[in-house]
């Protein structure tokens, strides 16, 4: 009867911390909009972001200069390559990278926030403005008498499906931190259980190392798996957004990966520090 106890904690711990693993790194880099803020400053330092980003940078900023009359005047053409000298400069400065995560946080809103009354239809987009507003861009856009609007929205999608709305995920950002806690919990209660019931805690100890390097090498396969999913959806984005939402979710599964390897790392330990328990006990006895 106590095998058989054992045994269910064993199975309980294993599934419990199979959903914690996943949903706390979610809770944490994903829902949370600091989290996801900081994912995005992160993500911003990649060369193959910043290029995507001054190529989108200029396109806006040379559509601006050709709103303005640019092309009327035959003695001051445009000078894309000036105006993408200037991007370039821009996106591998340190201005960049949090006006990048801004620009993200109004996405994640629109997304994880609550709806707003009227505009549930809204398309999904960010603000590029204040990057145009930076003291580089600001000067070559100045040279062609272009002021920086006060908001220049660029939609993320070519169309937003049906099944996607403005606060779609407004809930997993409600419930998130309380699923999160309560996987962890579960996780932690059904090994403390564990341990307890167990005849042996070396072989215990070894059975939950054994359940973490299990989820661990699960996580791995179901990126894997998960990544063609995620391709279908980065399909969706427009122009350089593509490149960029690629150099993101890149990001997001590097985070994973330490996550899973953290827990691959714990379960080592714990299997390492069981066989020691268990040849201790073996001579203490």
């Amino acid at each position: 009867m106590r095998f058989v106890a054992t045994m269910v904690f064993w199975l309980a711990t294993t599934v419990a911390l199979a959903v914690a693993v996943p949903v706390a790194w979610a809770q944490t880099t994903i829902i949370d909009e600091d989290g996801y803020a900081a994912l995005a400053e992160k993500a911003a330092r990649d060369p193959a972001l910043q290029s995507a980003m001054a190529v989108e940078l200029t396109t806006r900023a040379t559509a601006l200069i050709a709103e303005h009359g640019g092309p009327s005047y035959p003695s001051h053409p445009i000078d894309s390559s000036t105006v993408h000298d200037a991007a370039v400069a821009f996106t591998a400065g340190p201005a960049f990278p949090p006006l990048f995560a801004q620009a993200n946080r109004v996405a994640h809103s629109w997304l994880f926030g609550a709806p707003r009354s009227g505009r549930t239809g809204d398309q999904w987009v960010v603000d590029l403005a204040p990057m145009l507003n930076d003291s580089s861009m600001r000067q070559v856009l100045s040279g062609y008498q272009v002021e920086v609007p006060a908001t220049l929205k660029v939609p993320l999608t070519v169309s937003v499906p049906q099944s996607v709305h403005q606060g779609q995920l407004r809930r997993l950002a409600v419930w998130g931190p309380w699923v999160s806690v309560g996987a962890a919990a579960s996780s932690a209660g059904c090994a403390l259980l564990m341990l307890i019931t167990a005849r042996r805690r070396g072989k215990a100890l070894t059975s939950l190392g054994v359940s973490a390097l299990l989820v661990g090498a699960a996580g791995w396969a179901g990126i894997e798996i998960g990544s063609r999913y995620v391709d279908d959806a980065l399909n969706r984005t427009t122009g350089d957004i593509r490149r960029v939402a690629d150099v993101m979710v890149g990001t997001a599964e590097g985070s994973l990966h330490l996550w899973l390897n953290l827990t691959l790392v714990a379960g080592a330990a714990l299997v390492a520090l069981g066989v020691l328990a268990a040849m201790l006990g073996s001579l203490w006895r």
